[in-house]
């Protein structure tokens, strides 16, 4: 029993026991450290890809006012419009780079008279309403669109 005893109050082993428990409590910091660097990782990424999208969905609100053809005489049907790049197609994208590309439609809401302020004479003009929704994508399938709306004078 003397002999039990005097074995209870010696500390060998102890600091093998606490060095194992620093160790699994490190452990577990340092996997829960990588966890959290690679979401943050991800969500840089993800981020990265969005703004990709967002861009190119910019870069087809731009491609608009250089294609009169898209808001001329030939869309003039109200609520009906016209997809770009090719009308035929609304499937088809334009590609900005090897991993963005973008395509919409503008579609034709109706005329009224020159908003007030504009310079054109009311009675002699209409200003012709558009609506250009443009949509983005980026790499991972990443996707952005964009509704704007617009106007022409004619007559």
């Amino acid at each position: 029993m003397r002999w039990f005893i005097r074995k209870l109050k010696n500390e060998e082993g102890l600091v093998l026991g606490v060095s194992l428990m620093l160790l699994a409590i490190f452990t577990v910091l340092g996997i829960s450290t990588l966890i959290f660097a690679t979401t943050e990782m991800q969500i840089a990424a993800n981020e990265q890809f969005h703004k990709m999208a967002f861009y190119s969905a910019e870069a087809a609100r731009g491609y608009v006012p250089k294609n009169t053809d898209l808001y001329g005489s030939d869309n003039i049907i109200e609520n009906i419009g016209l997809n770009f790049p090719n009308d035929d197609d609304a499937t088809e994208k334009q590609s900005l780079s090897s991993n963005q590309s973008f395509n919409g439609e503008v579609i034709y809401i109706g005329a009224s008279e020159p908003p007030r302020g504009s310079g054109f004479e009311v009675g002699k003009f209409k200003a012709h309403t558009y609506r250009m929704a443009c949509s983005g994508y980026g790499p991972r399938n990443s996707a952005s669109r964009i509704e704007a709306g617009f106007y022409r004078i004619g007559f």
